[in-house]
């Protein structure tokens, strides 16, 4: 086990936790790191891109010129690839760019990202956030005080509907993630990680369990 500080909205330490040294104690495998980030990247391509071949264009439909006699080359519509404002041949359709990679994998490469996180000492720990309404200004007097408003932060909470998401989304270094929806890209991209205590548990829960 190793523990980590956990502090109030001040930056002022009240206790220390416990967490697996597994979830932590990761040695950075550049290939699953590759293979996972490839992976979360594809599945959030829209994959929507489009162009209309001969079949799909405006018009064409008659012959613009009788077949021999005129000079000219053969044409059976002025809708071929080979005119202006034809067709396109072999153009991009919609597709999906997702695939799979082992559940194992990905929650390995989620427990590196963290490992190299907590080595570098870039993990934060809340006691607790209580807000009655969003606020902004009062999101970003807590990253002030915690030291962390001139660096990319990514909050984590257990659930993304409250006041305390929507305070925080609003401002520009910060990154928004539930402890179920982590992955080793988001953790990577942030300087920082700032769970809240609630989070942290679930997040180590959903581990153990092998759901994270």
């Amino acid at each position: 086990m190793v523990s980590l500080n956990v502090v109030d909205s001040d930056g002022k330490e009240l206790e220390k936790i416990n967490i697996p040294g597994e979830m932590v104690g990761q040695e950075i495998n550049s290939e699953i790191m590759y293979q996972e980030i490839r992976r979360y990247l594809a599945s959030i391509r829209s994959g929507t891109h489009k162009v209309k071949d001969r079949g799909e264009v405006r018009g064409g439909g008659k012959k613009p010129w009788r077949q021999k006699g005129t000079g000219n080359a053969r044409a059976g519509s002025s809708r071929s690839p080979i005119w202006k404002g034809g067709g396109v041949v072999f153009g991009p359709t919609p597709r999906d760019y997702s695939f799979k990679l082992n559940k194992k994998v990905i929650k390995q490469s989620k427990m590196m990202a963290l490992s190299d996180k907590f080595k570098n000492k870039k993990i934060v720990v809340l006691d607790e956030l209580n807000f009655k309404n969003p606020e902004t200004s009062k999101a970003a007097k807590i990253l002030k005080k915690l030291k962390l408003d001139k660096d990319k932060v990514l909050m984590v909470f257990e659930n993304i509907n409250t006041n305390e998401v929507k305070s925080f989304r609003n401002i520009g270094n910060v990154m928004i993630e539930s402890s179920k929806g982590l992955n080793a890209y988001i953790i990577l991209a942030a300087d920082y990680i700032v769970f809240t205590k609630n989070s942290l548990d679930d997040f180590i829960k959903r581990s153990g369990n092998g759901k994270s």
